[in-house]
């Protein structure tokens, strides 16, 4: 078979170009998760990563690189190649909060190109047996007439929960005694036993499980919407404290300079991949809300949230442990 030497030459020009100049994605794409296996995030992603896999035409390979609030996963993140095979799920938290709180090793504004929304992870505020109250408007009736009595427990100093305590406290003029745990395992064990009168937590199927019992009761969630599974529960927003209604808001990730044409390549393929009901069903199930839409407004998103974590930040005066 002839073979001209024009088309040779084209060849072995194709072989000559760097990787980003080929069709993509010509290999693997990897995908960091900043938090351990097996949360919640790490669920979501590899279903994620599964339906990806296919419009693709390649491998996601989830690479869990916890630590540091996620600040790990995302510096190892702003540091690879702006070319697609690299990506990050993460909550928009390592973007707005770590920074506002202390030093991180990548610049948050600069750093990133926010791909596309993928959920949103409510934070119940729950009543411990130690309280008595029939609802939140009482807790916080009760917080007015006796401050510094009702203990609210968070997952940990500068975390969302305590984001929105400080918020709570500013815009209802009222004294809350903060309860910081190092994670939600110890925090939930405490709740049980009566340890303090509220914590706040993102949602979860565990969770689920001890507001059916009885043993913990759902007072409020921060979240856009009343959840489908606690219709009666109201969000914060409409208890009147909407600058308190924080959730955790989680998306996809690449590294800063990426091309407009991959930009718009993931953007769709992953606005079509969390429409599978494989993907959706997992997210229902853990409690989260469903988001996605366009790289834009995840981007807009996020700065409007960083703007209102510095200022209840440098309000209140939030500082990392």
């Amino acid at each position: 078979m002839h073979v001209s030497r024009r088309a040779v030459l084209g060849a072995l020009a194709a072989a000559a170009l760097p990787v980003h100049a080929q069709a993509w994605p010509a290999k693997p794409v990897r995908l960091i998760v900043p938090y351990p296996p097996g949360g919640v995030s790490d669920v979501v992603a590899r279903a994620l990563g599964e339906q990806l896999a296919p419009l693709f035409g390649q491998p996601v390979i989830v690479e869990n690189k916890a630590g540091a609030s996620a600040t790990i996963g995302m510096d190892a993140l702003a540091k690879s190649a702006p070319d697609g095979y690299t990506l990050a799920f993460s909550a928009i938290s390592p973007l707005v909060l770590s920074p506002a709180i202390g030093k991180v090793p990548y610049d948050a504004e600069r750093d990133f190109t926010p791909i596309a929304s993928a959920m949103i992870s409510p934070v119940l505020v729950l009543a411990t047996p130690a309280n008595p109250a029939k609802d939140f408007r009482d807790v916080m009736g009760r917080a007015k007439d006796a401050p510094n009595t009702i203990r609210w427990a968070t997952s940990g100093q500068a975390s969302l929960g305590h984001l929105m305590l400080e918020q709570l406290q500013d815009s209802a003029k009222v004294q809350l005694v903060h309860i910081p745990y190092k994670g939600g395992g110890q925090q939930i064990t405490d709740a049980l036993s009566g340890q303090f009168e509220v914590l706040s937590v993102n949602a979860g199927p565990s969770i689920s499980e001890h507001i059916k019992s009885g043993r913990l009761r759902a007072l409020a969630v921060g979240a856009p919407k009343r959840l489908d599974s606690l219709p009666g529960v109201p969000t914060l927003a409409e208890l009147g404290y909407p600058r308190a209604n924080l959730s955790s808001h989680f998306g996809l990730f690449a590294p800063a300079n990426l091309p407009t044409r991959l930009l718009d390549r993931l953007n769709t393929d992953i606005n079509n991949a969390l429409a599978t009901p494989a993907v959706r069903n997992r997210l229902v199930a853990s409690e989260n809300v469903p988001t996605g839409g366009s790289a834009r407004e995840f981007a807009r998103q996020i700065a409007a949230e960083a703007d209102s974590t510095v200022r209840i930040v440098k309000t209140v005066g939030i500082k990392a442990e």
